[in-house]
């Protein structure tokens, strides 16, 4: 049998080959177009990545910053959440938030539940931000004291220590029957019912009582 291609016939037999080749070479070129694409956007997504990364790591070391606070601390206590109101309305809660080194003699909330009846609700209102930031400043001291350091010191000025504080104001502390005692400007006395509760920048110390300068 012999067969005869007639022109035509070649030509109907190569349409479908040259249809292939046709869409592998496009295939071909559109897949190197997208490498080329990649290899473009690579570097900016990776640098936008990159700069989220670096911030949220930022976010977390400054919430960690905060919680590990003296203002995180006690903003994490159940027996602070009145002194936590009393430093945001006397603006100093970004104080104990901050790197730095203090002791905070921290006012239970039972110890504010003792004064006078009006006296807090006064305290707290804005245009007495100035006489509260004083009462606040009153129980804040200038470095880190444990309470070890405390009782030692008291025990070294022969049974009583005096101190000044950050508003400029002095505390006596003393010992009664092994436990700190402070005593403030008007002669009243507060308790030392939980010390060492240990903070980031600095070390709150939490009493029985508001302790009033003598003025």
């Amino acid at each position: 049998m012999h067969l005869k291609y007639t022109l035509k016939d070649l030509g109907r037999s190569c349409i479908p080959f040259l249809a292939f080749s046709c869409l592998l070479i496009f295939y071909v070129g559109c897949k190197e177009d997208k490498k080329e694409a990649d290899k473009m956007e690579s570097p900016a997504t990776t640098e936008a990545e990159a700069a989220i990364q670096t911030e949220n790591e930022k976010e977390r070391q400054r919430t960690e910053a905060i919680s590990s606070s003296i203002a995180g601390k006690a903003m994490a206590s159940t027996d602070l959440d009145t002194l936590v109101s009393a430093l945001k309305a006397a603006d100093l809660s970004d104080m104990f938030s901050q790197p730095g080194n203090f002791t905070i003699f921290a006012p239970s909330d039972n110890a504010f539940a003792k004064l006078k009846k009006g006296t807090l609700d006064e305290l707290l209102k804005p245009e007495n931000k100035e006489e509260l930031r004083n009462v606040l400043q009153y129980h804040v001291v200038n470095g880190r004291i444990t309470a070890d350091q405390l009782a030692k010191a008291i025990e070294n000025s022969k049974g009583k220590y005096s101190f000044k504080t950050v508003s400029g104001e002095e505390l006596t502390a003393m010992l009664d029957k092994g436990q700190i005692v402070l005593q403030d400007g008007k002669g009243n006395k507060s308790q030392v019912v939980r010390g060492n509760v240990v903070a980031s920048n600095g070390v709150i110390h939490i009493i029985n009582d508001v302790l009033l300068a003598k003025r």
